[in-house]
């Protein structure tokens, strides 16, 4: 078996092993993509299984003795030296190193994002659990319970007072 298609395979059956359909289908939310899930699964699961069937076998060997007896010697020969002589050429890889760093910089800035988003999730729930507590006090609060709160607020309007603006 030529080594590409061995490699192939095993990273398609280790990929099969390391993905987590369970946990990714608990994150689907509408009807349309649970059936467009279960379709992805579906052919990754045919793909795997072929590459797993068909190109991990080797080859079963030429009769060339039965070629010989059938069909004539002095043309059996001559397919067998043209068979004997194709050479499979070597896949040598060139796009993995263009891309890799390219994909290990992506990676890099997703995490930063990921923490960037995980920071601004927690920063508005906390304004969110702010904003209820206020909505919850809001019909018994006094203005000055408010100012201590928001005490630029308090500032703004005495500036506005002292100054004599009355918003019209």
């Amino acid at each position: 078996m030529s080594g590409t298609i061995k490699k192939v395979t095993d990273v398609a059956f280790k990929a099969s092993k390391t993905i987590d359909w369970e946990g990714m289908a608990k994150l689907i939310v509408s009807d349309e993509a649970r059936k467009e899930f279960a379709s992805l699964r579906r052919a990754f699961d045919e793909v795997n299984s072929t590459l797993q069937t068909k190109f991990s076998q080797e080859p079963e060997p030429i009769d060339w003795e039965y070629y010989r007896k059938t069909v004539g010697t002095r043309l059996v020969d001559m397919y067998k030296e043209a068979y004997d002589s194709i050479e499979v050429p070597k896949y040598v890889d060139t796009v993995t190193p263009q891309y890799k760093p390219k994909f290990d910089a992506l990676l890099v800035e997703l995490k930063e994002a990921e923490e960037k988003s995980l920071k601004e999730s927690e920063r508005l729930e906390k304004e969110i659990a702010e904003v209820q507590e206020l909505k919850k006090k809001l019909s018994t609060m006094t203005a000055e319970e408010y100012f201590e709160k928001h005490p630029e607020l308090k500032k703004k309007f005495d500036d506005e007072i002292r100054n004599d603006y009355w918003g019209y």
